[in-house]
């Protein structure tokens, strides 16, 4: 299949990128930038110049291919509102040049928040909806179009997706810790905090394409839950300074904006995704990561 990617070249994407590319499939990556567009190429696969605020772009791609797969978000922190409502005017032009196609449409989304302090499932369903909700609502935007000609897929990740070069969740709380000069973990640290590292998310990514039936959401689960003292102390231990809690009301004050999402209990399963697409997790899990240095330099 000709297979359209925005996100191609991100820390998802670039992983996603060389499972389809073995698969067989002709892979086409938006680039937003030269340096983007030879990030694709170097990765073997063909880029297509534009962004998620070039809806015609985003257009013309979708009617050439076989197939849509959405991993790019825009992650404007000072803007998030506008993020969603262009997260909804993407889905949305995709749904449109898709619709009635049978095409598979297939988009990232997540788990945290859904249901906190229970194992969020596949069944589970978001409540976001419209531009003014969370990534613009854009998932139970897709799935509606399942009885509309779209083989919409939801690919849920877990909020951590880790890895050699992560720089996102995790790596931000080791950067706090450096900082700081302790590793902090909220309360008693036992919110637990589910991960999967990116090549096993590709993977999935990949079998979702293949075989995944319209309507469906798929999770990214590589481990239901690790306990956040549990980071918080491999990070110590990589950065040789203490972990300790950190209280409820100090939260704001030593983590800053990642500290409320850091104190959430979000654990979440992939029973039902594996069952379904035969997909196991092969790769290490975070702490071992962690263990590793990959986020401490050690």
């Amino acid at each position: 299949m000709r297979v359209f990617v925005t996100g191609a070249s991100g820390w998802i994407g670039s992983a996603v990128v060389p499972e389809l590319l073995a698969a067989g499939h002709h892979v086409v990556g938006l680039a937003r930038s030269d340096e983007s567009a030879a990030r694709i190429v170097a990765a073997g696969a063909e880029p297509h110049a534009g962004s998620l605020d070039d809806l015609e772009s985003l257009r013309s791609a979708a009617a050439a291919a076989d197939a849509v797969i959405h991993l790019g978000f825009k992650h404007d922190f000072s803007d998030m509102p506008g993020a969603w409502a262009t997260e909804r005017a993407v889905v949305q032009t995709f749904l449109d040049t898709l619709e009635g196609s049978d095409r598979p449409f297939l988009l990232a989304s997540g788990t945290a928040g859904l249901a906190p302090g229970s194992v969020v499932t596949e069944r589970v369903p978001s409540l976001a909806s419209g531009p003014g909700s969370p990534r613009g609502g854009g998932e139970n935007l897709a799935l509606d179009y399942a009885t509309r000609g779209v083989r919409s897929v939801a690919l849920r990740f877990a909020p951590t997706v880790h890895g050699e070069g992560d720089h996102g969740f995790v790596a931000t709380l080791a950067g706090i810790a450096r900082t700081q000069g302790v590793a902090g973990y909220v309360g008693d640290g036992s919110n637990l905090w589910p991960a999967v590292h990116r090549r096993d998310a590709a993977r999935l990514v990949a079998l979702a394409l293949d075989s995944a039936p319209a309507g469906t959401v798929v999770h990214a689960i590589g481990e239901e839950g690790v306990p956040t003292r549990a980071i918080a102390e491999a990070l110590g231990r990589g950065l040789g300074v203490p972990a300790a809690s950190i209280a409820p009301d100090d939260v704001d004050a030593h983590f800053g904006w990642i500290g409320r999402f850091f104190a959430l209990d979000i654990p979440s399963s992939s029973a039902l995704t594996r069952e379904l697409l035969g997909w196991e997790p092969r790769e290490q899990g975070i702490l071992a990561d962690i263990e590793a240095g990959y986020y401490t330099g050690a």
